[in-house]
């Protein structure tokens, strides 16, 4: 009886929500999710999924981590939640993605050499992934994962890593206009993979977060030298 009470409550649940998301298809797209544009309803919804991942990841761990607990958490029915999220790692991918796109531009100080400049950088980024721990360790289990949506998220993170990694390389603020050539293309090769090596290493436990920004700076003044 229970779970047949259980299948009710989701079941019109479910119907509830696909029926308010259909009420809201003719509003303007409020953003763009991996998967599809969404409206401002909906926007909300995923965002009410979003917080509720690192309440639940503080609690349960990734190992525990199910969608279908954050959904309970944030409050809308299982089925609503995959309409927006393939699996844990999907959902891991996509909050970790929103953390550092929403992380502002690092400013670089006039006449500041590249090593410093880039240093800051590894700074700001590593002080936002130790801010959340939980997070940043299951980001490294989400983000190997085969699922498309997650490949998509991986490559966005990775792109995005690597503009701001650029654009203090070469001093040319937060969108240069060029792509890398020459020595540059190696020097911000080589800080791609410094920088996801060592996210890798501190999500497998093998480093602390405490010490990840430090340790970056200090190898990305080895990498980079004296170069102006």
């Amino acid at each position: 009886m229970s779970s047949l009470l259980s299948t009710a409550d989701t079941t019109a649940d479910t119907t509830a929500d696909s029926r308010a998301d259909a009420a809201d298809t003719a509003r303007p797209a409020a953003g763009e999710a991996t998967r599809r544009r969404l409206t401002e309803r909906q926007a909300a919804t995923v965002q009410r999924v979003t917080e509720a991942l690192i309440d639940e990841l503080d609690e349960a761990g990734y190992d525990g981590l199910t969608v279908r607990n954050v959904a309970r958490r944030a409050g809308v029915s299982p089925a609503t939640a995959y309409t927006y999220f393939t699996s844990k790692a999907h959902l891991v991918a996509e909050v970790f993605w929103r953390r550092l796109v929403a992380l502002p531009d690092t400013p670089a100080a006039p006449g500041q050499p590249a090593a410093a400049r880039v240093a800051a950088v590894v700074r700001d980024v590593s002080v936002m992934v130790a801010g959340e721990p939980r997070l940043a360790a299951a980001c490294s289990p989400a983000l190997l994962g085969t699922d498309p949506d997650v490949r998509v998220l991986r490559d966005r993170i990775g792109a995005e890593l690597h503009r701001r990694l650029l654009a203090a390389l070469t001093g040319d603020g937060a969108a240069p206009g060029r792509p890398p050539a020459g020595r540059d293309a190696d020097l911000v090769e080589a800080l791609d993979f410094l920088v996801a090596g060592a996210l890798l290493r501190a999500g497998t436990g093998h480093m602390s977060y405490d010490d990840l920004a430090e340790r970056l700076a200090s190898l990305v003044h080895l990498v980079i030298g004296d170069r102006p």
